[in-house]
């Protein structure tokens, strides 16, 4: 079977709410002034690579909310004429029985929502009644046959909502529900976890996972960390071959993020230009010596010495918000000396 390649495209930084984790407003933002046949040029350009690197394109379409920008419809018709794998990162606000219909039609398998802890603490870090209309959203997905998926930005404000907040997802039969760790903006590390405070919240988690598992809803272990974890309590195996990267992040192997302004990111949980997809192809960019350098696991602080390095890796995103060099150590890995 071909591995899918996924292409994370912001197709606009217009949103409803001003979270206050949020990169893109912590930051510049950025304006996209693209036409039509320019997005189109996109999709051409990225199935182009795909087939050079005889893998599946998919596209996880986002923003900003993406519902907001103007060319969103004829663009997700364009992947469906393509065959193209899709799903949508998105906000509620716009979300109707009508507008989740015409997703579904279109082929969109996922739409990924936020909650970032209970009402009180979600609210406060986003605006005020997003998360009643979050849950409220979740029959309208599933009602129309599309995924539904609730991410959240774990962070010393409100870890300790967690275990109840996944409980709540299991009670509304949320299809999926992960976390990851909020990435530092403007140098603001009070909120990164300690690293033996993350492990037993790690632990936590793991046990509301374990007393859940029979129910609708799938626990993904999104966060790396989580491997570390696993292994140490002897439910992780290690697979042969030593030179074989088996899991952890895809920075620099599986996907790319691609900005509104045509900027393409390694990642886009923090500062990774790697070239501009306005006078590149992605064929170009992704053997540019600029996104080879997040290839280079081996220089990985904390990371190349571990017995865990083709699996783990933490999130190296983490370690360039928190000291501004990627390659420094994760902060939350309690397995560093």
């Amino acid at each position: 079977m071909k591995n899918y390649f996924t292409l994370q495209w912001h197709l606009t930084d217009d949103c409803d709410q001003r979270c206050k984790h949020c990169y893109i407003w912590q930051k510049t933002r950025v304006e996209s002034s693209v036409s039509l046949e320019q997005d189109k040029g996109v999709i051409k350009n990225f199935v182009r690579f795909c087939d050079q690197m005889g893998v599946l394109p998919s596209m996880a379409i986002t923003g900003g909310d993406p519902l907001l920008y103007p060319y969103v419809w004829q663009i997700l018709e364009e992947l469906k004429r393509r065959k193209i794998s899709f799903s949508i990162l998105g906000n509620p606000f716009h979300l109707t029985a009508k507008v989740a219909q015409r997703l579904k039609g279109l082929g969109c398998e996922k739409y990924q929502m936020s909650l970032d802890g209970l009402e009180k603490t979600h609210d406060l870090l986003r605006k005020p009644g997003s998360f009643k209309t979050t849950l409220g959203a979740v029959p309208i997905i599933k009602n129309a046959g599309i995924t539904c998926t609730i991410m959240s930005t774990v962070s010393l404000i409100n870890y300790l909502e967690f275990p109840e907040l996944a409980r709540l997802c299991a009670e509304h039969k949320v299809n999926g529900f992960a976390f990851s760790r909020y990435c530092p903006n403007n140098q603001d590390t009070e909120h990164n976890i300690p690293a033996l405070v993350y492990r037993q919240f790690l632990a936590k988690m793991w046990q509301v996972y374990s007393e859940l598992v029979d129910g609708k809803t799938n626990f993904i272990l999104k966060d790396h960390l989580l491997v570390a974890y696993l292994y140490e309590e002897g439910l992780y195996r290690l697979r042969d071959g030593q030179d074989i990267v088996f899991d952890g992040c895809n920075c620099g192997t599986k996907h790319m993020t691609l900005l509104p302004d045509g900027t393409v990111f390694a990642c886009r949980r923090f500062d990774s230009p790697v070239g501009n997809i306005r006078n590149q192809s992605f064929k170009e960019i992704f053997s540019s010596e600029e996104m080879n350098q997040y290839r280079q696991i081996e220089k990985l602080d904390g990371c190349k010495d571990c017995i865990l390095l083709n699996y783990c890796r933490g999130c190296h995103a983490v370690s360039a918000g928190t000291t501004g060099n990627y390659f420094s150590n994760d902060p939350s890995c309690w397995r560093i000396d």
